[in-house]
């Protein structure tokens, strides 16, 4: 028996200013009732969306049932004729809410590339919502983390935050499904499941519409998120820029602003960037801003450092260092990664004329190593004269001082032979139409 009423008509709304469709979809599905609807909903709107549907399990191993979960969920899939990937993690009773969110992520992310999908779609909801910003105002979040989970970002896409957890399960109800309850969701050891359980009904005694309320902030929260977002792309002069490894504004653009107008910007600016930039490292931005000396670091956490150079803030993401990483380039051709540059080499007649500062290089065969360039070593440029330090060459090329210990030299029996897009050296330079080795290099 189906029965989809208005709730169903709802749901499109959401899907058409989504603008989800056509495409392919992973479906994270946990069992729940509010996972089963989402499922349902998405179904039902398959053929007016032109929704290729597959459906994501992750079996945390945290409880001793999930098996028996998993095979609702794979009966629930099969009931639609849909196909299931899973992912069994194994975590244990001990895992946090924190670690259970992320390994599933990660879970759900590989069933995505997995399935080639282009979304992952999941059944956070509104009640969800109103606990979030609890939560997160319970954590000091400013106005930017109370605006809670957003809709859509990313691949992650949340059609069901219009709607209550009471309508999501009536609906289920109507569907004459059993779906399942996780103790994990009533257990006040978790922060979520004791502010579900304990905290929103105490404050519900005294204010009904406390979860409204709630979800009203939110959503206030978002505009004014929206807003300073939305403000950058009125600022001609902080020309920003998406970089491989992070984003750059302008230093002009930045500093005729007032003190709170500028830590307003610096914190937009890193959620434009996936940043997060609190009050009191946006102080230390700031402070980055006002003197303008090129150099200058302060460290965001988790790999990630704002500097100042040639003239611009820069949000970096640094990769693990790679002083010690090694890449031969061996065989007459291949491929490999080392950080975050991807490098192609083959067998190809060389040119009349190679450029010194390019991505492509061409070699005489001979045995090649990527590794990072290293203090005082030297180069002789291509066509030049005598012998340059290789930081004055990325310096020129205006590498900024944070990514220059992660970037890349081409060296020949320990000599500098290429720095990619920076310096081609004087060495191993074929003659023209011979049989060289063609290196590509791409920071990705």
């Amino acid at each position: 028996m189906r029965r989809i009423g208005s709730l169903g008509a709802v749901f499109r709304r959401q899907l058409e200013q989504l603008e989800l469709g056509p495409g392919r979809v992973l479906v994270a599905v946990s069992g729940g009732a509010d996972s089963v609807a989402l499922l349902d909903l998405l179904v039902e709107s398959t053929g007016e969306f032109d929704l290729d549907l597959t459906v994501g399990h992750v079996d945390h191993g945290i409880h001793p049932a999930s098996a028996v979960v998993a095979d609702r969920v794979r009966e629930l899939a099969q009931s639609y004729g849909l196909a299931m990937l899973e992912r069994r993690l194994a975590l244990g009773s001990g895992a946090t809410e924190t670690m259970a969110r992320a390994a599933r992520y990660r879970a759900l992310e590989a069933m995505r590339r997995e399935a080639a999908a282009d979304w992952i779609v999941t059944a956070h909801h509104a009640d969800d919502q109103a606990e979030t910003v609890l939560m997160r105002l319970m954590r000091g979040s400013g106005p930017a983390g109370l605006a809670g989970m957003a809709a859509r970002r990313g691949r992650i896409v949340r059609p069901l935050l219009p709607f209550r957890r009471a309508e999501l399960a009536r609906h289920v109800l109507a569907l004459q499904h059993s779906p399942w309850d996780d103790p994990a969701n009533a257990d006040p050891t978790h922060l979520r499941s004791w502010i579900r359980h304990r905290m929103l009904p105490l404050l519900d005694e005294r204010l009904p519409d406390v979860t409204d309320r709630l979800i009203q902030a939110a959503e206030r929260a978002k505009v004014d998120r929206a807003g300073w977002d939305g403000l950058l792309d009125l600022l001609p002069d902080l020309d920003y820029r998406a970089e491989s490894d992070g984003a750059s504004v302008a230093l002009k653009g930045l500093e005729g602003a007032d003190s709170n107008l500028l830590l307003c910007m610096i914190m937009a600016l890193g959620r434009r960037s996936n940043f997060s930039i609190g009050l009191a490292r946006a102080r230390r931005v700031a402070g980055l801003v006002r003197t303008g000396r090129s150099g200058n670091q302060v460290p965001l956490g988790s790999g990630r450092t704002a500097e100042v150079s040639f003239d611009r803030l820069r949000l970096l993401h640094r990769p693990a260092a790679l002083e010690a990483t090694e890449l031969p380039l061996g065989g007459q051709h291949g491929a490999a990664d080392w950080g975050n540059w991807r490098f192609t080499w083959q067998l190809a007649k060389a040119p009349a004329r190679q450029a010194r500062v390019a991505g492509t290089a061409w070699f005489e065969p001979s045995p090649l190593l990527v590794r990072a360039c290293r203090v005082g070593e030297k180069v002789l440029p291509l066509g030049g004269r005598g012998r340059r330090l290789v930081v004055r060459c990325l310096q020129d090329a205006r590498v900024p001082r944070s990514r220059r210990a992660e970037w890349p030299a081409l060296v020949h029996e320990g000599a500098v032979v290429w720095i990619p897009t920076v310096c081609r050296s004087d060495h191993l330079v074929p003659r023209p139409g011979m049989e060289a080795l063609r290196v590509d290099a791409e920071l990705t």
